[in-house]
């Protein structure tokens, strides 16, 4: 159960137009993915409407065989809230994450940011030495 878990607060993003265009924020989030050497095995995006409160955001996660990239947009907000999540079963995935994170702070140019780093599953396995 060993793993990274980063999460990101994003404020006053620089690059709008990628929270309200669903296609292009799943291209280059997958591009991100395989660029940094993880293994997408699943995906799923969706759109929100435009409401009173202004322009739908954006939902979505891509699946990896390490564990996730989630994403959420709030247009109205100009801003954005990653999670990576990496187990690092069989290798350390741990620099893949946060080169996807870097990746993705870069493409949303945000003013400012909160990141949080979280290393799971650091207790002995039962019955381990």
């Amino acid at each position: 159960m060993n793993g990274l878990h980063l999460t990101a607060d994003l404020y006053d993003c620089g690059n709008s137009a990628l929270l309200l265009d669903q296609p292009a924020l799943a291209a280059l989030c997958e591009a991100e993915v395989a660029r940094v050497g993880l293994s997408a095995v699943s995906h799923c995006w969706h759109a929100f409407p435009a409401s009173p409160a202004g322009p739908g955001g954006i939902t979505g996660v891509v699946l990896l065989a390490e564990s996730h990239l989630a994403i959420h947009t709030w247009p109205e907000r100009a801003g954005v809230t990653l999670d990576v999540y990496v187990c690092n079963f069989g290798a350390d995935n741990s620099l893949r994450a946060e080169r996807l994170l870097q990746a993705l702070l870069a493409a949303f140019a945000p003013r400012r940011q909160q990141c949080q780093r979280l290393q799971r599953g650091t207790q002995p396995e039962p019955g381990g030495a």
